[in-house]
């Protein structure tokens, strides 16, 4: 009976240190986002630039590596997250693609959801739904934007123009494409 409690005793504490570490930190339920600084904003930039650099002499590897800096810099930037997944593709890493291609799509969905009037994040969410090879999402999508966004000329001329439907047709697009 002693060896059990020495065995027991050490597991009781250290479970209670997770549940109080759980607690303590927010278990993300309703916790509130951290504000990106404006010096983070800043490098995110300065890595793009510097990515898009390396993108037009054929380094796609740096170009991944600064992508993924300014993504995990500024997470809730979409673009950057689609220009990491475009370039992952270009490396045929297809999960990692994937993955930086979700966390587009989740940023693009905040971004709509936190303005409401602004139905460029809802297109930028189509975008990211043709690269995950969602088609039938994007389109189902498409559907609602005229009356989500009844007078907006953007829209208007998306849906007129059938972007959608030339983006999933152009051969630059499928070759970034899951």
């Amino acid at each position: 009976m002693g060896r059990d409690n020495i065995v027991i005793e050490p597991m009781k504490g250290t479970l209670l240190f997770l549940a109080a570490l759980v607690l303590a930190t927010g278990s993300g339920c309703g916790a509130k986002k951290k504000e990106i600084a404006s010096l983070d904003r800043k490098k995110a930039a300065a890595a793009v630039s510097e990515a898009e650099f390396a993108l037009t002499v054929r380094e796609y590897q740096r170009a991944e590596g600064l992508y993924a800096q300014a993504a995990a810099l500024c997470p809730d930037t979409g673009d950057y997250w689609v220009s990491l997944g475009s370039t992952r593709m270009k490396l045929g890493q297809r999960d990692g693609a994937k993955s930086a291609y979700k966390s587009a799509l989740a940023a693009y969905e905040d971004a709509a959801r936190q303005d409401k009037t602004d139905p460029a994040p809802v297109i930028q969410q189509m975008t990211v739904l043709a690269l995950l090879g969602r088609a039938d999402d994007a389109r189902s999508l498409l559907e609602k934007l005229p009356a989500r966004f009844p007078d907006n000329r953007q829209v208007k001329n998306f849906v007129e123009a059938k972007q959608l439907d030339r983006l999933l047709a152009d051969p630059r697009f499928k070759e970034v494409a899951l």
